[in-house]
């Protein structure tokens, strides 16, 4: 996977990328992240990357012309048929809200291009003619988009082979398996008076697939209820739910054990 990320602050970089996961995939070629300093397109002495508003208002507006500039130079190196699958990523608190679905997509692609917007904004013409996704990682507005380019760059990275130990891990995580993640031990089994689970120290594999089923979809009710809605739920889920006061988990039952006669 190949990120390329057009940015004010090319500094914002140096130390997210050079270390834990995203450090060792990268020293091992799995993933490569080029920082593209928009100043080193402009077409002044100052290196003016931002204008006045038309029409007025607060705030300074990033200049078309080196956003551009830099997205066709940065494409350049890869044969015309591939540059249609890179997704050009505007980051933006309008753009649609990053999920775990999204990330799927995103990951799907030989690389991607990151626009960190700043200031007031980016000219409209970045995200009408030269963006092809417009995200936002949530309801709030940030300084700028460095941050959110590093949470979209590990979040897609996880799915690129060899980033993380195991595969299994990526597709058991919170959110990717539909449900938040079953709480998680380990050793000393008695900390403080505070112990683990007998369960899990059974050595029972089905009994401690069921309790680490059952932690998820309790923690899911309690914490994400709206993500029940689309999980894959069996009978012996919805009815363990039922049990918990899910509300319309009946009619849900009912459906199930329905289609089973």
């Amino acid at each position: 996977m190949r990120f390329h990320v057009l940015t004010l602050f090319p500094e914002a970089f140096e130390g997210p990328v050079r270390h834990s996961m995203l450090g060792r995939a990268i020293q091992r070629g799995l993933l490569s992240v080029q920082i593209i300093d928009i100043r080193s397109y402009t077409h002044d002495i100052h290196g003016t990357a931002d204008d006045y508003q038309f029409g007025g208002g607060h705030g300074m507006v990033l200049k078309p012309e080196p956003i551009f500039d830099a997205v066709s130079d940065t494409l350049s190196p890869y044969p015309t048929r591939d540059r249609h699958a890179f997704p050009v990523v505007l980051l933006s608190p309008q753009g649609r809200k990053l999920d775990q679905q999204l990330v799927l997509e995103l990951a799907t692609a030989p690389g991607l291009v990151l626009i960190c917007g700043h200031y007031a904004g980016v000219d409209e013409r970045v995200r009408t003619h030269l963006a092809t996704h417009d995200i936002s990682i949530g309801d709030y507005v940030l300084t700028g988009g460095e941050l959110a380019a590093m949470v979209i760059i590990d979040a897609v990275s996880r799915f690129t082979p060899g980033v993380v130990g195991a595969a299994d891990n990526v597709q058991e995580d919170s959110i990717t398996s539909g449900l938040l993640q079953h709480p998680l031990y380990t050793r000393p089994s008695d900390f403080h008076g505070m112990t683990v689970p007998d369960v899990l120290l059974s050595g029972h594999h089905a009994q401690i697939d069921r309790w680490r089923r059952e932690e998820s979809l309790r923690r899911t009710l309690e914490n994400r209820p709206d993500l029940l809605d689309s999980a894959d739920l069996s009978l012996t889920d919805r009815a363990f739910l039922a049990g918990l006061g899910y509300v319309g988990i009946s009619s849900l039952l009912d459906d199930g054990f329905e289609s089973q006669e």
